[in-house]
């Protein structure tokens, strides 16, 4: 009987650590993809496919996976039947990729060297604010592309060597200030005679939208060049924002310059962001060669159209 009453403790032992380890496996079993309930997606997935499919959801910084290279076949076929030599570059936000079109020499910067200035203008030490005229100056340099205010920053951020001095801290690796303002031969201001690349550009609009961990301007002066490049003067709201529908945050700032008494050959620039309808990418287009303003302008909107397109 004893050896009886042995056995029949030991069925009782085994049996409860059977039904223990069954529980174990009910609780603690697969789960579909180990972060989420079975029937329930990725949030990271999820994410992606809202973006895909045109939400107005805003993804997370890498979330979705690599894009497709939004300058290629379409882009390329477009300029193809253009006159004018054009150099592009995006950056998605998101992916962290960035892409390149054409391979030319820098251009002048017209307009857009403003960027610069206004950059330059806010890397002060810490704590050191703009006084109210400098923030008017700003605003019409920035919102109304005002050329005597733009001449007056340059003055004051130190010229060619201010400008240099902050793009050599930003990174900027092919960009040339302008040694003159008033230059021999030319009727315009000299600072627009600044030459630059496109993914200079892009550099310099990643100090504002996605600075790294060691920024050179403050939060606030991030979110003042924003808000200014965000309240451009209708009449200049053209290039990057071309097939960028309503509702779609688009930040930017154009150039337009002749570059011959003429008027003949026209330099035409569009930078900045455009965050929205599943898209966040930084563009910078530059175009010289145009026969007129207008068809700059038509070319460069145009392309950053199909950029729009591409980039669902």
């Amino acid at each position: 009987m004893a050896g009886t009453r042995r056995v029949v403790a030991y069925v009782a032992v085994a049996g409860v650590a059977v039904l223990v380890c069954a529980l174990l496996v009910l609780l603690l079993g697969p789960r579909g993809n180990g972060r989420n309930a079975p029937g329930t997606a990725d949030a990271g997935i999820s994410e992606a496919g809202q973006a895909a499919s045109g939400s107005s959801v805003r993804p997370e910084t890498g979330s979705p996976g690599a894009h497709a290279d939004p300058l290629a076949a379409a882009a390329a076929g477009f300029l193809a039947g253009r006159r004018g030599s054009v150099l592009a570059a995006v950056y998605d936000v998101r992916t962290g990729q960035t892409w390149r079109l054409g391979s030319s020499a820098a251009q002048p910067e017209a307009s857009v060297v403003k960027l610069d200035i206004l950059e330059t203008l806010l890397a002060r030490p810490q704590g050191a604010a703009l006084s109210p005229a400098d923030q008017a100056l700003a605003r019409s340099m920035i919102e109304d592309s005002d050329n005597d205010a733009a001449t007056s920053l340059w003055d004051e951020d130190g010229g060619a060597a201010g400008l240099t001095y902050y793009g050599d801290r930003a990174g900027l690796t092919q960009t040339t200030p302008s040694q003159c303002v008033t230059c021999a031969g030319f009727a315009w201001p000299g600072w627009g005679l600044s030459t630059t690349v496109p993914q200079d550009q892009l550099t310099l609009l990643k100090q504002l939208v996605v600075p790294g961990p060691s920024p050179l301007l403050s939060g606030a002066a991030r979110s003042y060049a924003l808000s200014l490049m965000e309240h451009v003067a209708a009449g200049q709201r053209w290039g990057i924002s071309g097939g960028v529908p309503a509702g779609v945050t688009v930040a930017l700032k154009d150039g337009w310059l002749p570059l011959d008494a003429a008027a003949t050959d026209w330099q035409v620039n569009s930078v900045g962001w455009v965050s929205g309808d599943g898209r966040d990418y930084l563009i910078a287009v530059l175009c010289t060669g145009n026969p007129t303003e207008q068809y700059g302008i038509d070319t460069v909107s145009a392309l950053s159209s199909l950029v729009w397109a591409a980039m669902r």
